[in-house]
């Protein structure tokens, strides 16, 4: 039996480069997004290249569903956690303006990861597999002007790296890929890009999905690091 990455927020970004990375690495390839819009244009492009790969439709706020998908796949190897939680039409306020409902909004974002690696961890585990957490650079970096988020972000890092120091002596990983800039091919680049009149020249700060998608391969198989910083700022 092949290995299987489950790629949780897949989009034409930095997902999609996971799923292209392990899947050359003979990873069959379980994408998961909010919508199904994109779902066969992905599924095409992977089986041009060679990877075997299949699509849900699943809000990973949605508990029961995700859980239940996640037990339809069967065994998983590793699992790539990079939904996207930054809605840039209603961003949270400035630090010392939020309120503890966008710091509970924000965490909606991180609670599922939870239930996901809960769920996954006695296969991932068992199979000597990982799990890849993507987070924003307000994790390691003051950035006040994102709010809540770098609650949020910090918190996702702070539980990946505990996760890899619980995990080390039982053969399993986990990594945090922490993203400073907009990832080419990416729905925010897209978006940032259209409008240079309220973002500005955020569009110009890029990062290379695949190269971050190859970074996070190597992270998994040496197992030297839990962490890379990405960052363009």
């Amino acid at each position: 039996m092949s290995p299987t990455v489950v790629v949780l927020g897949v989009g034409p970004g930095l997902g999609m480069s996971i799923a292209h990375r392990f899947g050359r690495e003979g990873y069959d390839v379980v994408l998961i997004s909010r919508s199904s819009d994109r779902h066969a244009g992905y599924v095409s492009a992977l089986a041009d290249a060679g990877v075997k790969a299949r699509a849900f439709a699943v809000d990973v706020r949605d508990r029961d569903r995700l859980l239940s998908t996640l037990d339809s796949i069967g065994p998983v190897d590793v699992v790539y956690y990079g939904p996207g939680s930054a809605d840039l039409d209603n961003l949270p306020g400035e630090i010392t303006s939020m309120n503890s409902d966008e710091v509970r909004a924000a965490m909606d974002w991180i609670y599922p990861a939870v239930d996901v690696v809960s769920h996954v961890l006695p296969s991932v585990v068992e199979r000597k597999g990982g799990l890849l957490f993507a987070g924003g650079l307000s994790a390691v970096r003051p950035m006040p002007g994102l709010g809540a988020f770098a609650v949020s972000s910090a918190a996702l890092r702070n539980y990946a790296l505990t996760l890899n120091a619980a995990l080390a002596d039982k053969g399993a990983y986990a990594g945090s890929l922490i993203v400073g800039g907009v990832i080419e091919r990416g729905d925010i680049h897209r978006l940032v890009a259209s409008e240079p009149e309220k973002f500005g020249n955020l569009a110009e700060h890029t990062l290379d999905p695949d190269l971050l998608a190859e970074t996070a391969w190597r992270m998994f198989t040496e197992r030297d690091r839990a962490e890379e910083v990405f960052s363009v700022f």
